[in-house]
Order: C-alpha cells, then sequence, then structure tokens
C-alpha cells in the first residue's frame, strides 16, 4: 500500500479495492496494512470493516490458523460495544461463527475437545441472539463427517430443519448433501442431488467449481463421460491457482490420471505449482497432495517416473522424486489428523483414492491431445559423442549404400536411413570402416549435414540451412566429391536468398499471422536476391563437371525454384516467361535421361507457376497430366503433394466439394509415407479449409488440431501455434467456450510462448482470442485484466495502430458491462485516435455502439448525454467510412446507427426521439424486396418503431396501421417468418385497446 489511508473516507475506499483483488498474498497483506491503518483512528467501526476484510483474506486465502484470532477481536468488540454494530454487520458476525469451525478442523493441533468447544458457543450465541439452530447443525455434521463418526444421525439432525438466513447459501447445502450420498456409494443419488448446482440454477463464489470437481469421478462412473469432460474444463478454470480450493485442483488432477491423461494432469500440475507454497491450510493440502500423489503415481507406473514436475519450491523434482516427497508428507498430515480425531478416516479415505484403478483408458479432454512420451525429460539429454551405439540390423556399408541409392531417387525412406546414420556416427567409439564403396567420412558426414539442412529448410530456419549446406560443401570438396559440392552449393545459394527481413505480423484481426508480412519495401530486395541467386547458379552449373544425371536435375529445379520464387515474390507477369523455359529446360532434361521424380516435380512447379500467374485452367489441366502421369508411372509418393496442389486449385475455383474428395484421397495415400516428407501437415490444414467452406466445422477443427500436432511434431512451433490459434477461434465462434480457453491456457503455458519467443504479435493474437473467450464465458473480471492488458500493450504498435483500436474498443465494451463508464470513454478515446491512423471502420462503430447501449440501458436518462457522445463519436466513424467507399459486411452504418439512437432514446425514456431515429432507420434501409436478405432487419426496426408508437407512446391507432402494412407488405414478398413478431405485437396492442 502505497500510502496510508488519512480519513476514514480513504480507508474504506481502500478496503473496496481490496476487496476487487483475487484472494492471495496481495490482498492478504494489504488487508493487515488496513487494520493497522483503522486502529490509529480510534474509532469501533472502521476497525470492524478492517478487520471483517482481514477475516476474509485469511479464509479465502488458506491462512486457517489466522482467521480465529481475527474473529476473536471481532467478537469482542461485538460484546462491548453492540450498538457499533448494525443489522448487516450483526449478521456477519454471527455468518462468520461457520468460517471459524471450518478453521479449527482444518488445524490437526487444535484438540477435538476444543473444536466442540466452540459449536457449543456457537449453538449458546445462537440461541441468546434468538436465531434458529440449522446453521448449528450444519457445522456438527460437518465436524461428524470429518471425523468419520454418527455421521447419518448428524445428517439428519441438519438435513431434516428449516434453513434460515444463517444458513450456507443453498448451492454450498446442495454439494454438502451429495458428498454425503457419494460417501455412502450411492453415485446416482449423489448426482441427482447435484444436479440444480451442475446444470447452474444454484451457484455462489465457490459453486458450481467446488461441486464439479467431486462430481467428475461419479459422472465417468455414471456413464456420462461427455458431461464429465465438459465439467472439467469449465470446473477447472473456477478453480485453478485458487488458494482456497487446492483440494479441488487436487480432483481435476485425480481426473487426469483415471483417464489417460496424464500429460494434461502434469501441465496442471505445473500451472497450479504456487499452491505448493501458498496453502496453510492443512486439510486442504492433505486433499490437494493426495490428488497430485494419484497422479504422479499413474506417471510412475506408465515407466516415465524420469519426467520433470512442478513441486515444493527450492529444488527440480521428478516424478519418482516428487511422489515420494508428496507420499510421506501426506501420510504424515492424515496421521495427524486421525491420532487429533481418534479415528482412522482420513488414511482410509486416502487410501480409496490412491488404490483407484483408471476408469478409462483414453478420454479426450482438450482440442490439444498430448502423451507422456511428448513431455520433455527431466535431465538433459546425454551429449551424441556419450551415447553408445545400438545393435544394429544392417552392416554400415549396405546402409550407406541404401540411403544414397534414396536420396538419389528423392524417395522419403532416405530420412529414415539418414536419422539412423547420424545414430551411429556420433555413438561412442564410432570407426568409419575404411572401405572404397562407403569413401571417406567426411563425405558421410556431409551427408548428414545436407539432410539436416534440408529439415531446417523445410522449417523455414534459411539462415540455419545455407550454413549447414556450405559446411557441407566444404567436406565434399574433402572427400573429394566435386558435384556433391557444386549441388550443395546450390542449396545453400536458394536458401541464402529465401532469409526473409525481420517483420511482425497484426495481432488484432482475429486471424493469426501466417508468416512474415510481405512489406512494399521487402519485395524488390527479395526479388533482388532471388535474381542473383539464379545467376550464380547458373553459373556453378556452367562451371562444374561430372554431374550425375539426378544432380545436374536437381540443380536445374534449383534453378527453376529460385526464378518461382521471385515471381511469386513480384507477381509480376514479365517473370513467367522465365520460369515457364527453366522448367522446361528440368522436364526435357529428366525425360531424357529418366529420372522419374524431377519429370513430377517439373509438371508440379508448371502447374504451381500458372496458379500464381492467375491461369487457373492451365494450372488445373497440368495437375490433372501430372496425376495422369503419377498414377501410371509413379513416383508415389508425389501423389499426395499433387493431389494437394490440385485441391487448392479447386478451392481457388469455389470447387470446395471436389478439393474434399482430393484431400482425403491425398491424406489416404499419405499414410504410406513420412508425413514431413509428403507435408501431411498442411494437407490436413487444407482440408480444414475446405470443411469450413462446405459448412462443416466440427471436421475442420479436427483437422486443424491434427495440422498442429504433426508441425509441432517436426519442429515446426510457429505453424503449429498458428494452426491452434485458428483453431481456438473457430472453437471460440462454435461455441466451445471451455475447449477454447483451455487450448490457449496450454499454449500460452509453454516456454517459448511465455517468452514471446515465435513472434510477439501471434502471441498477442492468442491472448486477445483467451480474452474474448472469456468474455463469452462470462468470466468479465478475467477478461477485463486481460483487455486491459493487451490494450496497454498494443498502445506501443506504432506499425499496427489499426489492432490497438480494435483491442481498446473492445476493452471500452468489456468496462462498460462492469459500470467503468469513466475508463471505457478513455479506452474508446484510445481506439478512436488509432482508428485515425488506421481505420478499423466496421469494428469501432460497433463497439461504439454498443458502449451507447450499454450505458444508456445502465443508467437511463442519466446516462443519455454520454451515450449519445458515443454514437456521435460513431457517426463520425460512418462519415469516414463513407468517405473512403467503404462497405460494411454486415448492416450499412448509417442504418445501424439510426437504429442505435432509436434503441438509446428508448431506454432514457425519450420515447419521441426514439421513434424518430426509428424512422430515419427505416428511410435509410429502404423497403424489402423479394430477394431482399434485409428484410428481418427492416421489420425488426418496424416493430421496434410499433413498439414505441403503440405501448410507450400510447398511439396503437397509428402503430397497428404501421403493423398491418408491413405484414401485408412482407407476406406478398414472400417473408412470411419474418411477420410473426409483427403479428404478435398487432395481437398484445388489439387485446389492450
Amino acid at each position: 500500500m502505497p500510502t496510508a489511508p488519512q480519513t476514514t473516507d480513504e480507508l474504506y475506499e481502500a478496503l473496496q479495492a481490496n476487496q476487487r483483488r483475487p484472494y492471495g498474498r496481495t490482498r492478504t497483506v494489504t488487508a493487515e496494512e488496513l487494520v493497522d491503518a483503522a486502529e490509529r483512528f480510534e474509532e469501533t467501526l472502521p476497525l470492524v470493516r478492517a478487520l471483517l476484510e482481514l477475516q476474509e483474506a485469511y479464509t479465502y486465502g488458506s491462512e486457517p490458523r489466522k482467521s480465529p484470532v481475527v474473529f476473536a477481536r471481532l467478537l469482542t468488540l461485538f460484546d462491548e460495544q453492540p450498538d457499533a454494530f448494525d443489522e448487516n454487520l450483526r449478521h456477519l458476525v454471527f455468518w462468520r461463527f461457520k468460517w471459524v469451525a471450518a478453521a479449527l478442523r482444518a488445524l490437526p493441533e487444535i484438540p477435538l475437545t476444543s473444536l466442540r468447544q466452540w459449536l457449543t458457543e456457537m449453538r449458546e450465541r445462537y440461541e441468546k441472539a434468538g436465531l434458529g439452530l440449522q446453521p448449528y447443525y450444519g457445522q456438527a455434521y460437518r465436524l461428524a463427517a470429518h471425523v468419520g463418526e454418527d455421521q447419518a444421525l448428524a445428517f439428519e439432525l441438519w438435513a431434516g430443519r428449516t434453513r434460515t438466513r444463517l444458513s450456507d447459501c443453498e448451492a454450498c447445502e446442495i454439494g454438502e448433501r451429495a458428498l454425503y450420498h457419494l460417501a455412502a456409494g450411492d453415485d446416482e443419488r449423489a448426482l441427482g442431488t447435484w444436479e440444480p448446482v451442475l446444470a447452474g440454477k444454484e451457484s455462489c463464489q465457490e459453486e458450481p467449481a467446488r461441486s464439479i470437481a467431486h462430481a467428475l469421478l461419479p459422472l465417468l462412473r455414471a456413464g456420462h463421460t461427455d458431461r464429465a469432460r465438459e465439467s472439467h474444463l469449465a470446473g477447472y478454470r473456477g478453480c485453478r491457482r485458487n488458494p482456497s480450493m487446492p483440494g479441488e485442483v487436487g480432483r481435476h488432477l485425480e481426473f487426469c490420471a483415471l483417464t489417460g491423461n496424464e500429460a494434461r494432469g502434469l501441465e496442471l500440475l505445473a500451472e497450479n505449482r504456487n499452491l505448493f507454497d501458498e496453502v496453510d491450510s492443512p486439510l486442504e493440502l492433505l486433499d490437494f497432495l493426495t490428488g497430485v500423489e494419484v497422479l504422479l503415481r499413474r506417471v510412475e507406473q506408465l515407466g516415465h517416473g524420469e519426467l520433470p514436475a512442478a513441486g515444493f519450491p527450492g529444488r527440480a523434482w521428478t516424478v519418482g522424486g516428487l511422489r515420494a516427497e508428496v507420499h510421506g508428507r501426506a501420510d504424515d498430515l492424515a496421521a495427524r489428523f486421525d491420532a487429533r480425531n481418534g479415528t482412522t478416516a482420513h488414511t482410509e479415505r486416502r487410501s480409496t483414492r490412491l488404490d483407484r484403478a483408471p476408469l478409462l483408458e483414453a478420454l479426450e479432454l482438450t482440442l490439444r491431445t498430448r502423451h507422456l512420451d511428448e513431455v520433455a525429460p527431466a535431465a538433459p539429454v546425454v551429449a551424441p559423442a556419450a551415447r553408445t551405439a545400438p545393435d544394429l540390423p544392417e552392416p554400415l556399408p549396405e546402409l550407406i549404400a541404401r540411403a544414397r541409392a534414396l536420396d538419389e531417387r528423392g524417395h522419403p525412406d532416405a530420412r529414415a536411413c539418414w536419422t539412423e546414420l547420424r545414430t551411429r556416427v556420433t555413438a561412442r567409439g564410432y570407426t568409419h570402416p575404411d572401405e572404397p564403396a562407403m569413401g571417406p567420412l567426411a563425405r558421410l558426414r556431409a551427408d548428414l549435414l545436407v539432410d539436416e539442412a534440408s529439415r531446417l529448410g523445410e522449417r523455414d530456419d534459411f539462415t540455419g540451412a545455407a550454413a549447414l549446406y556450405e559446411e557441407a560443401a566444404g567436406l565434399y570438396d574433402d572427400a573429394g566429391t566435386p558435384a556433391h559440392a557444386a549441388l550443395a552449393r546450390a542449396h545453400a545459394l536458394l536458401a541464402t536468398a529465401e532469409i526473409p527481413p525481420r517483420t511482425s505480423a497484426p495481432a488484432g484481426s482475429g486471424t493469426a499471422p501466417q508468416g512474415p508480412a510481405d512489406g512494399a519495401d521487402d519485395t524488390p530486395a527479395e526479388v533482388a536476391a532471388l535474381t542473383a541467386a539464379h545467376a550464380a547458379m547458373v553459373r556453378l552449373h556452367a562451371e562444374s563437371s561430372g554431374l550425375a544425371p539426378y544432380q545436374e536435375a536437381r540443380l536445374l529445379r534449383l534453378r527453376a525454384t529460385a526464378l518461382g520464387l521471385r515471381l511469386q515474390a513480384s507477381g509480376s507477369d514479365g517473370h513467367v516467361a522465365a520460369v515457364l523455359d527453366e522448367i522446361g529446360l528440368l522436364h526435357d532434361f529428366a525425360t531424357r535421361h529418366d529420372v522419374p521424380g524431377q519429370i513430377a516435380g517439373a509438371l508440379i512447379l508448371r502447374a504451381s507457376t500458372f496458379a500464381i500467374s492467375g491461369d487457373l485452367p492451365a494450372a488445373v489441366a497440368e495437375t490433372d497430366a501430372l496425376l495422369d502421369r503419377l498414377n501410371a508411372h509413379g513416383p508415389a509418393w508425389h501423389l499426395p503433394r499433387a493431389l494437394g496442389l490440385r485441391a487448392r486449385l479447386r478451392l481457388g475455383a469455389q470447387d470446395a466439394e471436389g478439393a474434399h474428395a482430393d484431400l482425403g484421397e491425398a491424406l489416404r495415400l499419405a499414410a504410406d509415407w513420412p508425413a514431413d516428407a509428403v507435408d501431411t501437415a498442411r494437407l490436413h490444414g487444407d482440408l480444414a479449409e475446405a470443411c469450413l467452406r462446405l459448412g462443416r466445422p466440427d471436421e475442420a477443427l479436427r483437422h486443424l488440431t491434427r495440422s498442429a500436432e504433426l508441425n509441432l511434431r517436426r519442429g515446426d512451433r510457429f505453424d503449429a501455434y498458428c494452426a491452434y490459434s485458428n483453431a481456438a477461434t473457430l472453437s471460440l465462434d462454435l461455441g466451445r467456450v471451455e475447449d477454447c480457453i483451455a487450448l490457449l491456457d496450454s499454449l500460452l503455458a509453454e516456454p517459448d510462448i511465455a517468452a514471446g519467443e515465435p513472434n510477439d504479435r501471434l502471441v498477442a493474437q492468442l491472448r486477445l482470442t483467451r480474452a474474448r473467450a472469456l468474455r463469452a464465458g462470462e468470466d468479465l473480471k478475467a477478461a477485463t485484466a486481460e483487455f486491459l492488458a493487451l490494450a496497454a500493450e498494443s498502445a506501443g504498435w506504432d506499425d499496427d495502430p489499426g489492432s490497438h483500436a480494435v483491442i481498446a474498443a473492445e476493452t471500452a465494451v468489456l468496462l462498460a458491462e462492469a459500470d467503468e463508464f469513466g475508463q471505457a470513454r478513455e479506452a474508446a478515446d484510445q481506439a478512436l485516435a488509432a482508428h485515425a491512423c488506421d481505420p478499423r471502420h466496421e469494428a469501432l462503430s460497433n463497439c461504439l455502439c454498443e458502449l451507447a447501449r450499454l450505458q444508456a440501458r445502465q443508467q437511463g436518462a442519466d446516462g443519455l448525454a454520454g451515450a449519445l457522445a458515443f454514437l456521435a463519436d460513431a457517426g463520425r466513424v460512418a462519415d469516414g467510412a463513407r468517405t473512403a467507399g467503404y462497405e460494411a459486411h454486415g448492416r450499412s452504418l448509417d442504418s445501424a446507427l439510426a437504429y442505435e439512437y432509436g434503441r438509446v432514446h428508448a431506454y432514457a425514456d425519450a420515447y419521441e426521439e426514439a421513434l424518430a431515429a426509428l424512422e430515419k432507420a427505416l428511410a435509410l434501409l429502404g423497403e424489402p424486396g423479394p430477394d431482399s436478405d434485409r428484410a428481418g432487419e427492416w421489420a425488426e426496426c418496424v416493430r421496434f418503431a410499433a413498439a414505441m408508437e403503440g405501448i410507450y407512446l400510447e398511439r396503437p391507432a397509428a402503430a397497428l396501421a404501421r403493423l398491418d402494412a408491413a405484414v401485408s407488405r412482407l407476406t406478398a414478398l414472400g417473408h412470411t417468418d419474418e411477420t410473426e413478431p409483427l403479428t404478435s405485437l398487432a395481437d398484445r396492442l388489439r387485446d389492450e385497446e
């Protein structure tokens, strides 16, 4: 706290501000400081309010040892100065007897007699104050359930009594009754009892998150797997990182362990590592640690005890090491509680959880499926020089010969051979055989470098690829193979020309950036680099002798590729002929020397060139001819790529059905080859686009996530994150809010994402989508915090003010929804300033209209001036759009604005002004025609105007005339569905006459 409050008003403001903070150390420390400040005023009421805030911070910050001490001070003040406590404060004092009872139960060092003495005092206090005893019996039952004795009687004495004002909320009591039935082994009755909470009909601060955590396993046992999955996603978000709900986090970890989601469990454990340090409640810690141990035990049983695991602070943990530590601590806690209680209840309950067998072999919990094999090991991998060569199925000379023969043909299986050879060459004690057929070690090392460089190039790491190609060329020279050296240098020339300038992609559009932005200043440099690379390759070709046919064909293909990339970069028709000429040279040479792979490569390049130049019919014809040849003569591994090319051409021609068929066949054929050799990830990404165009979003979502998974496995993290980002956006569009949030939480926890390494705007896009999902999931507090952070960061995006405009505008809307209209106005002004530099007409207009609507609806006539100011801003945005010739994708900005003027005035009870605005909106819309897609909008505007006239201005005759004319018009045009709201309003008006 920067400065202590100097007046009681400042103290109360500080208390209110602290109450808006999440529970945890910051809120607790501030509450302690505010109690110190309150004591200096020498007034009872400020001190009482500060003590109440401090006890709440201790209770929900998982510090049960301190809560009773604070309450003792409150109770003393209550006894000494009862007149200082109004009815509300008196209610709070009696309510918090229950908090103290819960705190004492959570501390094994408190004797059982002391717990019962406290309940006796609670009963006596309630009786003296004339209060009903149902809350007392509720605490007596909780003590019986905790100890494990006389539960049935205690339950009946509590559950059969009438609720009072001091009873726990309905949601909490439902949860407690359900847990009683669950402990008795009656899953069905427990789930039936829980239903109002699980269905969202009853809720409170910690419900339904608390009940969901306990209901997960009963839902699975009852066969409700889909509901269990959905409950896990929604419920986990309600308790994650929350120091007052560690036990519930432990239940979610247990759920992961018992459904084949051990890797997700480790991910969630890492996300909640703060709980190891922040939870000071022994009872809650016992519950949490037991759930942690269930997970770690399962991971260890599966043979992954050496994986890293997040645990107690101060050291790095493996799964096995942490499990042993957790086991000892949790056993000790259970024993301490049982010793205090004189029973074995806690040890037995813990054993029951630990001994549970998995309920499902595999349940897909999130859009990002992870397995334990994909989790990084705890210890660094031993350096290659220290590895020992494994038993090998094939003698080294034969393996080298096979790798080189496959590589000459461009066969995908060559990569597996190179991988195996890399393992052998780097093994401890490797000695290269002195056999002429194998060549020297320098040549083999060069071969391996070329393979590694090729992989880097596929991941767009052109800088790394160029360096490895150059190194390989030097080794080939040392090995006396100049032809190989020439080809490696040609590869290095092309890779160097492909190194892109450093750029960033925008984050505000709602679509993940797909690669480096093509800036106007970058294209000439890129074209020049590719032109120079091609010229250098031509010279290199002329100077090289002794090239084998496959090497010469490959060099010709590199030359053609350089010119093809130049065409793609420039988009100039003047570059087309040069590309086709080079492709012709390649095709003629490959045909003359019978190099099938390069014949196919030439045909693919030719089809791609026609596509880039905009000649889609020629591109399709070339691709059809290519597929005919591949089906007749091979190579078969080119078929998936060729089908993928034709599918993209069909997408360009709006033939989504044909593209879907081609891509499905491509994936079927790709299953015969390594995924990276045929770029299966891209095929899945293209199929997702085809599915979206065909109106199959769920299928598209599956292909997007599959594309992302494949990209991750081959190390293309940027492309993988882009695919996952698009999957998150699509899942949000589909209303799968929890799926979206869970996916993004998983991605944002990745170390490179957290560090902003892949691309700062991509990370911003992921966070923006998550903020939108939080808003859709009605977690407005979290959504607002994220939007405010993004708005502050995006304010510095001088290269992309339009994205800042969108983010600031959405932030303003969220602030308005929280009644923070002053801050909303500031954020809107930021958005307008950014919009002036890089317009976002429709997005900004929509947000300004929504701001106006919110202020008028929430403040009525008092908010009219502010609402009209927002609409005036929207009017200026619409004027700018009109001047720029911008056409809105949805409603026209002018008609939408007029309609909002009507709505805003209606909220402010200015009905004449509302009607006038709606008349203007109708005039701007114009009457619908037979094929008009605006009929629904026009009908709604008529209905709203008639409501103003007939109901609020009490002119039913005019309203009915308006409605009858509109119904006749719409019926004559065939828009019968749009007439129903109008006839319903007309019937109401006639009934009221």
